[in-house]
């Protein structure tokens, strides 16, 4: 039980260490890398995922309800003043359309909910029990993103409480459909429905509007108060 302990508390830091070492990486890699070390975890861990039958069509039930909500709840924060004011300071990366098909879906959601709820979770569980589990996994995916505050300039303690409930809630989706479908689903709305609104939002502000922006602006997708990645 000691080493078991033991090897989960070593994942998590581990995946805290890569968080801090993946953003150095080329920009041109991304998002290989961070596929490629979540699907190896997984593979070598043997890592059972649930996105087979039965387990996919509970997955995908549960976390295609959630997305709706989520999509419909960010969509309409669009209308309050200060989410759009802190939608518009998002800077979009280089490549917007790669990065909504090809970096949020890989090199975010798939690499996170596989390492995170999938890996980690089903180490941790078996080391600490299902509660613990969720504990440990929520606390090393929210101090995963101290490396996005920082870069983008947000307060640390604030995004990494964010991320870490999120990372809780993403961890009670996966455990009650049993399929990693659900937090995928419920984490891809957050992100592409948050970095679509704020591409709305700023294709519908005026050029004085823009040039009035803040000069060190948030990417999007990055975490904020109003979601997190």
């Amino acid at each position: 039980m000691r080493d078991k302990r033991a090897a989960a508390l070593g994942l998590a830091a581990g995946l805290v260490g890569w968080s801090l070492v993946a953003p150095r990486l080329p920009s041109r890699w991304h998002p290989g890398p961070q596929a490629a070390v979540a699907t190896g975890l997984a593979v070598l861990s043997r890592t059972q995922l649930g996105l087979r039958p039965p387990q996919v069509w509970h997955g995908l039930r549960l976390g295609a309800a959630t997305a709706a909500a989520v999509s419909a709840g960010i969509a309409a924060t669009t209308a309050l003043p200060r989410a759009r004011q802190e939608l518009n300071e998002r800077d979009a990366p280089a490549g917007v359309l790669r990065w909504l098909l090809l970096g949020i879906p890989v090199g975010t959601v798939w690499s996170e909910e596989v390492a995170y709820r999938g890996v980690l979770g089903a180490v941790a569980a078996d080391a600490f029990g299902p509660r613990a589990a969720r504990l440990l996994q929520s606390a090393a995916f929210g101090l995963s993103h101290i490396a996005d505050a920082r870069g983008t300039e947000m307060p640390v303690v604030p995004t990494v409480l964010v991320t870490g409930a999120a990372g809780w809630l993403f961890a009670w989706l996966h455990d009650r459909a049993g399929s990693l479908l659900a937090p995928m689903l419920a984490h891809l709305a957050v992100n592409e429905a948050g970095a679509v609104a704020a591409l709305g939002v700023q294709r519908a502000t005026s050029p004085r509007e823009q040039t009035q922006k803040a000069p060190k602006t948030r990417e999007i997708g990055a975490p904020c108060v109003c979601s997190a990645e």
